[in-house]
């Protein structure tokens, strides 16, 4: 009876050793394996929490603009649209259109509206934000990961500043809207943002291969130093 007790003990210790080694195992490499990209998440989410997004948008550099009367006489030939809307682009009052095919611009008589020059996509964003506005460019083209993604082009990028701060606003030469305000607060944003999502050319991707690869793997890891927590506790 002694001899079997023992050697049923000596079996039991035997075949949980092998699963508390694996677990301990798995648990130890794939912690090692995330903990890097665990720690980038850490730190973006901390920069996330405590950065309010209005800031990062650069609201504060915007200033509000007073309502405006404004008088339509006679009929107006629009395309059919879903809506439409006035508003003013400096002192000329246009018309937005909401159409299967975008945002369509028009003059208050009906007539297709015609870009900004650079002057005054200078002069819009001098009366709409308290920034220093420096030189004007055009973008025609698209770039991965600009800071422009996701606006529709053309663009102006107005070059401005606060302070010692170089502060890009980006204008719809026909809309004459402020569609972005790049700031050191949003590139920083951005950038950990690409870092958080593992997408880190273009910045725009969710649900790539490397972030889903990288959470299975943390899902695992946490689910092992759970099981190993409570057999350890257990013995």
């Amino acid at each position: 009876m002694i001899l079997l007790a023992i050697r049923s003990a000596h079996c039991c210790v035997w075949a949980k050793f092998p699963l508390n080694r694996l677990l301990r195992q798995v648990h130890k490499y794939l912690s090692l394996a995330i903990s890097i990209q665990l720690l980038l998440w850490t730190i973006s989410g901390i920069y996330f929490s405590f950065n309010e997004i209005g800031d990062i948008r650069g609201s504060q550099y915007l200033v509000d603009q007073p309502v405006r009367d404004f008088n339509i006489s006679g009929a107006v030939n629009l395309p059919q649209a879903q809506g439409i809307s006035y508003f003013y682009r400096l002192d000329q009052l246009l018309i937005e259109a909401k159409t299967d095919e975008g945002a369509k611009f028009y003059q208050a008589d009906g007539s297709p509206v015609e870009a900004l020059s650079e002057d005054q996509a200078r002069a819009l964003v001098e009366q709409n934000t308290t920034l220093a506005v420096g030189t004007v460019s055009q973008i025609t083209q698209a770039e991965a990961g600009a800071e422009y993604r996701g606006r529709a082009l053309p663009l102006y990028r107005v070059e401005a500043s606060a302070g010692d701060e170089l502060v890009n606003v980006y204008v719809n030469p026909y809309s004459g809207k402020i569609v972005a305000v790049r700031s050191d607060a949003w590139r920083t944003w951005d950038f950990l943002w690409g870092l958080h999502i593992m997408d880190w050319n273009e910045r725009d991707d969710f649900g790539n291969v490397f972030i889903r690869f990288f959470s299975i793997l943390a899902l695992i890891s946490s689910l092992s130093g759970i099981l190993l927590y409570f057999k350890i506790r257990r013995r």
